[in-house]
């Protein structure tokens, strides 16, 4: 996976950010005005997640192509034609827009597969990355990820000797000095390093717990 990184300032507390993608208009919105920083106050934002069909996904999605376009093609000079791919129509994408204007400067993107979810296309823009946008994007897209696996452990028509899962899995294919980042939300390396987009990555996963009971 590629990966998009800020630079360090102590002052503002810029982290490295790794890349991958986007939030919909569905159900999950998340809004904070978190000013933890003295001298970088944390601007007023939103997480939207998109899905396929929900109201205005479309525009929505196309704002997510925009930001990654805007990183991984002008900024890291990665070919357009590789940017998207099959997988954009079934993902979630999530959209960081900023608060009351609704500019879009961040997106993640969840991929489902049959026994886990794949974190990919973490992006922030260059301008925003002291703001540890990156980690927000993670953080909705676990805690989407943890919403959805409760609902599909719950459905009615989930027989009652089904087993409920206690975890879910969550990949990512992360280049090596990323995997720091990662392992911040828990993730823990698997198997041995392989190449991916001219470079060294290693599998990260991570196991989010699953809350089946109310607090």
């Amino acid at each position: 996976m590629r990966e998009v990184w800020a630079q360090k300032d102590q002052d503002c507390g810029y982290e490295r950010l790794g890349q991958s993608a986007g939030i919909s208009s569905s159900n999950l919105k998340t809004q904070t005005n978190n000013s933890t920083m003295s001298y970088c106050p944390t601007p007023l934002h939103e997480i939207v997640a998109i899905n396929s069909g929900d109201a205005h996904w479309e525009h929505l999605r196309q704002q997510c192509f925009d930001v990654r376009i805007d990183v991984f093609h002008h900024e890291q000079k990665f070919p357009l034609e590789a940017e998207l791919d099959d997988q954009e129509d079934t993902a979630t994408h999530f959209l960081l827009r900023l608060l009351p204007s609704l500019t879009p400067v961040g997106t993640i993107r969840l991929i489902r597969r049959k026994s886990y979810y794949k974190l990919t296309r973490l992006a922030v823009l260059k301008d925003y990355r002291k703001f540890k946008f990156g980690r927000d994007l993670v953080l909705a897209l676990h805690d989407y990820v943890k919403k959805e696996a409760f609902e599909a452990a719950h459905r009615p028509d989930t027989t009652s000797s089904a087993i409920i899962p206690e975890y879910v899995k969550v990949h990512s294919h992360s280049q090596l000095y990323v995997k720091g980042f990662y392992a911040k939300f828990g993730y823990e390396p698997e198997g041995e390093e392989f190449d991916e987009d001219g470079e060294p990555h290693q599998l990260m996963v991570a196991k989010l717990k699953i809350q089946h009971s109310c607090p």
